[in-house]
């Protein structure tokens, strides 16, 4: 779900024109959400909380993530995706296929 979320947000990243360096190259696409698609200061805090979390059970410790917040990055990642969606179809239709 997380993958799916940054992904969201690095189509939306791509579409206005921009990529990302290497360096704290998840924490930049989800800090963008703000200037692609307008995103909301709580939407893009709650992400970067789940990069950060994703973090540590990747690298560190594994189980850190609850079946909770799976369900709650799930449910974000839903969001993005058709927020995403609606701002390609209002400011890029040309990117999607028909």
């Amino acid at each position: 779900a997380y993958n799916s979320a940054l992904g969201s947000a690095t189509a939306a990243l791509s579409a206005a024109g921009y990529r990302t360096t290497r360096d704290f190259h998840h924490y930049r696409i989800i800090q963008s959400l703000a200037y692609t698609i307008g995103a909301g200061a709580d939407t893009i805090a709650r992400l970067d909380g789940f990069r950060k979390k994703r973090n540590i059970s990747d690298y560190e410790r594994s189980g850190a993530v609850s079946a909770q917040e799976a369900n709650e990055i799930l449910i974000l990642a839903r969001m993005l995706r058709k927020n995403v969606g609606d701002w390609l179809k209002n400011n890029h239709p040309q990117l999607l296929q028909e």
